[in-house]
This record gives structure tokens, C-alpha cells and sequence, in this order.
């Protein structure tokens, strides 16, 4: 469950931020947004651990981890409005790749019938 889980935030680029629940829906865990907490915890140090967030961009960690992940995502052009992250700008979205990919599909296939037609 964790290697998923880790697996996901390797996923989100640079500038871009995810919460808790998202990494634990893109692995197939929903619902799971507290063990994703305990997977970072883990101490990987090739995770890009401060790219991800709580509910509504708000970074949970307190004291000088908080500060640090702040400062690491502000490093990398990372927005806030206040206290949070501007999730409008800065959230990843797991699946709009794979939506964009089904879409160039689409496309393609209705490509390909309007020659057979012809």
C-alpha cells in the first residue's frame, strides 16, 4: 500500500501540488489520506514529500518541517493565497492525462471512420 502510494507522489511534477486524498485515490486506496501521511513518514528521501498538502492546499505540517515545506514549494513557483497553496494554479491533476489521452483516441478512431466512409 505505501509503495503505491509513494509510487503516486513521484508522480506529481514540479510546481504542482496534490493532497493527501488525491494520492490515495490515484492508488486505489480512497479514503486512505491518513496512511498516505504515514508513507511519507517513512523517510524516502528521493519523495518529493512537500508537494503534497491537505484538503483545500493547506500545509499541515506545524512548526519547522512546515516552514521548510512552504519554502521548498514556494522554490518551486509554487503560489499561495495566505496560509495556502492557490490550488486553482498549482493542483495535479492525476487523471487529466489519461482523459487526454482518451480524448486524441476518440479523435483519431472518428478520423479513421470518415475515410472508410468516403
Amino acid at each position: 500500500m505505501f509503495a503505491d502510494m509513494l509510487r503516486q507522489v513521484r508522480r506529481v511534477p514540479r510546481g504542482k501540488v496534490a493532497t493527501y486524498g488525491d494520492i490515495a485515490y490515484a492508488a486505489g486506496y480512497p479514503g486512505a489520506a491518513r496512511q498516505v501521511a504515514w508513507a511519507l513518514h517513512q523517510g524516502h528521501g528521493d519523495v518529493p514529500w512537500q508537494r503534497i498538502v491537505g484538503a483545500g492546499g493547506k500545509i499541515l505540517l506545524t512548526g519547522e518541517l512546515g516552514f521548510e515545506q512552504r519554502m521548498k514549494l514556494q522554490a518551486e513557483g509554487v503560489g499561495f493565497l495566505g496560509l495556502k497553496v492557490n490550488m486553482k494554479v498549482h493542483w495535479h491533476n492525476f487523471f487529466a492525462e489519461s482523459a487526454a489521452r482518451k480524448k486524441a483516441a476518440r479523435g483519431a478512431a472518428k478520423s479513421t471512420r470518415r475515410k472508410t466512409l468516403h
